[in-house]
């Protein structure tokens, strides 16, 4: 079985990569080498190496920079999306596309599920959604996995900026009024063997388990690092980004176990094992 891995060089994409190496012919490509938002490119590779699963991690996910760019941000997520979908359709494989807690707006008081109404409201959630758009359309056998708050030892991510701060300043003021489900790239490469060999096609929630403020997830990290830092409470509009982010942000799992049984590792187990494992 082969294994097409687009931005392997990404958060995602360097777990994806290592991790299916020990079950797949993994062909792994960066996002400099292979522009999802080039169709003939994309199709060629896909004709040339014709692989069995392909996994896009290639994605523009810096929110505020969305909003600043948005024609950047629908070439990619929404258009690139699509070619990739198409491409995966043309020679039959199983595509995985990764896509975001951001197409809900977040003013829900429980779990979101798959089936409930999408309604983005920052470019980087409308774009994302697009691109889940594209894939329904374009692709017959498809998982999409909508995840959240992802770190990882590759790229940048909340947790190294955190550290960052911590370190250079020793406070740093993060938000208490939006909470989700903080999710390491290595829970999400497990979540998607197991839809994988589920067989079972369509969209899910993949994060991890439990439910924190962002303000509360970086007091955890502190804890987890050893470090000293002062944690100030603040509101998301003390700090005044330029896209809106849901507020509340948690995703229901009940589909993925049902559907692959599978349960997600508890965020705290998460970012625990994250600090216990060398990149």
């Amino acid at each position: 079985m082969r294994m097409l891995v687009i931005a392997c060089n990404g958060q995602l994409g360097v777990d994806v990569t290592r991790y299916f190496a020990k079950s797949f012919e993994v062909i792994a490509y960066r996002d400099v080498e292979l522009d999802i938002t080039d169709e003939k490119k994309i199709s060629a590779a896909f004709e040339k190496d014709r692989p069995d699963v392909v996994v896009n991690c290639a994605a523009i996910t810096n929110v505020d920079g969305c909003e600043a760019d948005p024609e950047l941000a629908f070439a990619v997520n929404a258009k690139g999306a699509g070619v990739v979908a198409r491409a995966a359709q043309s020679v039959g494989a199983t595509l995985v596309h990764i896509s975001t807690d951001y197409v809900f707006d977040g003013t829900a008081s429980k779990p979101y599920t798959e089936a409930d109404p999408v309604c983005p409201k920052s470019v980087y959630g409308r774009s994302k959604l697009e691109g889940e758009l594209e894939v329904l359309k374009a692709c017959e056998k498809f998982y999409i996995l909508r995840t959240a708050w992802l770190y990882g030892h590759a790229g940048n991510n909340f947790v190294k900026t955190m550290l960052k701060i911590g370190a250079e300043k020793g406070e740093v003021g993060v938000v208490t009024d939006q909470v989700g489900n903080p999710t390491s790239s290595m829970e999400l490469v497990r979540i998607i063997e197991a839809v994988l060999k589920s067989g079972r096609f369509g969209i899910y929630h993949a994060t991890c388990e439990g439910v924190c403020s962002w303000n509360a997830f970086a007091r955890e990290i502190f804890r987890l690092a050893k470090m000293e830092v002062s944690v100030r409470d603040i509101t998301s509009e003390q700090l005044m980004r330029p896209a809106s982010r849901p507020a509340y942000s948690v995703l229901s799992k009940e589909k993925l176990l049902e559907n692959c049984g599978y349960r997600p590792a508890q965020w705290q187990a998460a970012i625990a094992e994250y600090f216990t494992v060398q990149e």
